[in-house]
């Protein structure tokens, strides 16, 4: 398994041509601020830590880029670029010209791309010819180590030097051409000395067989090439894997959608010209294109992919759907509301992204090493060619140990260290309903040792439900729903629920906004809201259970009292026994009142409880923690939450928070159930236990294997079998985070499908 430069793909014949013309760049760009717009770039050729470094600092070095990064599971490069530089226009192919000069090939996403992956096809045909090259290698090569006669093996050599020419040249050419490419820009990288190692086996080879030399060690060269286009192919599939669920849901997405034009024609668009503010034709059983507003007709729909829930949803006039939605039952007319590209499926992949494309502390690790890693490859081997020409004056021994220590030294191993780590981390966390924004948030969740809640949105739902029902006779219960029936007050609709049958007969219902309702039943007038407004007196001492009161009263007498409690999310309770667990403390930092914070605490078992916190109370809360010497998660849903979630070691968001939450949380999680909490936290320390044991193991084999190959005693083969053993060993390593866990917290380790994205509308 090897990491690489540029030209290393091949695919779709799409590198060496000429950059996308200035209007095509800048009519595929999104304006991301005033003033900037973001550029996405397929870049095929990176493949490694090197490949992000050298493409953003080229890019970082022009006036006009406000920020860049490389995705390397995506192999996608984006950027902010500045509209103006002092007054002149930004010309963005002028931009893409940047990376083309360091060698990788930049170009915008094409339908052959996105339709299939021509990459991992010429992988498999690169591993089937090398493989069967290997084999009949080894085969001629058992009867030169068995002593066959001068005449004998030098036929078997000449044979094998003609089967292993066309292999080398066919399955090579990836590590080749970006070797050259590398060198052609006057640097070097992982592939360098591979190439190097590869050409001088096979050219040593060649000249024994030339002067009847008794060993050659084309068998060498040819499976040193199969084990790393081995390596290579199983990276590839493994990142795709983790990608899947990205994938997928970018599928739901349709082509394109039928537009009603203002003359009344219908016209077929393509999802990517689709405009706001066009009318849109959905038919039962079309899943919704773009982001938009139903302007006629009724349906059920298919709202999974926003919430989870499987069970289908009535709309109509007024309600908003997502793109990605399915239509189920009745034809619609929407309104589009936003383009492809800043619709809700649009957003998910660019978070996973995101995700995916963080420059977390071990990558920036892992990555500094390989710079350095390249260079100090080829001393060594240079260093040991002359050594050991000092010591026996063999040129050909010096040489052949000199290949020897170029094979054995690839830094695969530590460049794969810590992206396969990362990358099956994301979609471990992504399919079990959780986003992460940035890689480096889950090194520092991993730091963490407490959890700061809030209250209403977070630990609870947000939803009231009635607890006292039964309580209540079933003539005041069928009153009390008639009134409620008519208010949309959260605590109407959760009475109005309970109720089984509604009272007739009231007169016109009037609602006083912050006080409640009244209407007249006979000769009598019905009242249900406040203790104040419906008795028209002070009401008594609050209870201490936190719970909310509504009164029904008849002619200001209290009749009935109806109490509510917030719904806890699933498995709260659960979750936050797993995280003291886990050996965290745990806090509730809450805007609501003592009262009700502190009941909450009491069923939760959470001691540590602050109420009647301002959004500044509450980042003022995590700051003392902090001086404190404590790390906190804080986990919050509301615009008030949005500089607490700013100024936490790290934070985390519920689907169902406001737009700023989500933006200031590092991490989203999808559905309802709290357990993503504590699921997120062990992911991210297994993966960092992971990342350390790799950089343990990567280490640990250099020392190892450099001195076995500096004193002689690997031959190129060893050298070859060796080096790609301990790439092979870094990614079963890291593949063992995507086993399924167990938890006590609910049943976390589950994972989710496709259709079980974000809810990212408000």
């Amino acid at each position: 398994m090897t990491c690489c430069a540029p030209g290393t793909e091949g695919a779709l014949d799409l590198a060496r041509t000429a950059p996308p013309p200035t209007q095509e760049l800048w009519l595929a760009s999104r304006t991301v601020g005033e003033g900037q717009r973001q550029s996405d770039l397929s870049v095929p050729a990176v493949h490694c830590g090197d490949c992000i470094t050298t493409i953003e600092r080229a890019l970082k070095a022009h006036p006009a880029i406000v920020s860049a990064r490389v995705n390397l599971s995506a192999r996608r490069v984006s950027f902010v670029w500045k509209e103006t530089v002092k007054g002149e226009a930004t010309d963005p192919s002028e931009l893409v010209s940047l990376v083309r000069a360091v060698g990788y090939d930049a170009h915008l996403f094409t339908s052959a791309e996105q339709a299939g992956d021509d990459l991992l096809r010429q992988l498999i045909r690169a591993v089937a010819v090398s493989g069967f090259a290997a084999v009949n290698i080894m085969l001629l090569s058992v009867s030169v180590w068995s002593g066959a006669d001068t005449a004998t093996r030098d036929l078997f050599h000449w044979i094998s030097a003609l089967i292993a020419a066309p292999a080398l040249l066919y399955a090579g050419r990836f590590f080749f051409r970006s070797a050259f490419a590398a060198l052609k820009n006057r640097r070097t990288n992982m592939d360098v000395p591979i190439a190097l190692a590869v050409t001088l086996s096979y050219a040593m080879s060649l000249y024994e067989t030339i002067h009847h030399g008794e060993h050659a060690w084309f068998d060498a060269s040819v499976t040193l090439l199969f084990f790393l286009l081995i390596g290579r192919t199983l990276d590839h599939m493994m990142r795709d894997r983790a990608r899947s669920a990205i994938t997928s849901l970018a599928r739901l997405s349709p082509r394109g959608a039928m537009v009603l034009t203002e003359n009344g024609q219908r016209e077929y668009l393509a999802v990517e010209d689709i405009q706001p503010g066009q009318k849109l034709e959905i038919a039962a059983g079309d899943r919704i294109p773009v982001d938009g507003r139903v302007l006629d007709g009724v349906s059920d729909i298919d709202r999974s992919i926003v919430n989870g829930e499987s069970a289908p949803a009535s709309i109509g006039v007024g309600d908003v759907l997502q793109a990605g939605v399915m239509n189920l039952t009745g034809p619609l007319v929407i309104e589009a509301t936003a383009t492809a590209r800043d619709s809700f499926l649009s957003e998910i992949i660019r978070l996973m992204d995101a995700a995916e494309g963080g420059r977390a502390r071990y990558r920036r690790i892992a990555n500094r090493a390989a710079q350095v890693y390249s260079p100090a490859v080829h001393l060594l081997a240079l260093l040991s060619f002359f050594g050991w020409l000092l010591v026996n004056g063999d040129v050909q021994h010096a040489m052949l140990i000199a290949v020897a220590v170029l094979i054995i030294t690839c830094p695969c191993a530590l460049g794969l260290a810590v992206p396969v780590v990362q990358v099956v981390a994301a979609g471990r966390l992504f399919k079990s309903g959780v986003m992460v924004k940035d890689g480096s948030a889950m090194e520092r969740l991993a730091e963490i040792d407490a959890v700061a809640f809030d209250k209403t949105g977070t630990l609870t739902l947000g939803q009231p439900r009635l607890v006292n029902g039964a309580d209540v006779s079933t003539e005041l219960m069928a009153i009390a729903g008639a009134l409620a029936s008519k208010s949309r007050h959260p605590l109407s609709r959760a009475l109005a629920e309970a109720a089984s049958s509604f009272s007739t007969g009231f007169e016109e219902i009037e609602e006083r906004p912050g006080a409640g309702l009244k209407a007249a039943l006979g000769d009598h007038v019905y009242r249900l809201g406040s203790f104040v407004f419906a008795c028209g007196k002070q009401a008594p001492e609050p209870s201490l259970d936190g719970r909310s009161e509504v009164v029904l009263s008849r002619d200001f007498e209290p009749l009935a009292i109806f109490r509510f409690e917030d719904s806890l999310r699933p498995h709260a309770r659960a979750s936050i026994t797993a995280l003291e667990a886990q050996g965290l403390s745990v806090s509730i930092l809450s805007g609501d009142r003592v009262s009700v914070a502190d009941a909450l605490g009491r069923r939760l078992g959470v001691s540590d409880v602050a109420a009647e916190l301002s959004p500044q109370g509450k980042a003022e809360a995590l700051r003392s923690q902090a001086e404190a010497g404590l790390k906190v998660l804080m986990v919050g849903d509301g615009i008030n939450d949005a500089p607490a979630l700013a100024s936490a070691h790290v934070s985390m968001a519920p689907a169902t928070a406001a737009d700023v939450g989500r933006q200031a949380a590092d991490f989203v999680f999808m559905h309802d159930g709290l357990n993503a909490v504590p699921f997120a936290i062990e992911t991210s320390r297994q993966a960092g236990r992971l990342i350390r044991q790799n950089f343990a193991l990567a280490i640990g084999y250099n020392v190892i294997a450099v001195p076995i190959a500096i004193l002689g005693y690997a031959t190129p083969l060893v050298a070859a079998i060796a080096m790609s053993t301990s790439s092979i060993i870094v990614v079963v390593n890291a593949l063992r985070l995507s086993r399924p866990v167990k938890s006590d917290s609910g049943n976390v380790g589950t994972p989710v499908t496709a259709r079980q994205p974000m809810q990212l509308a408000s």
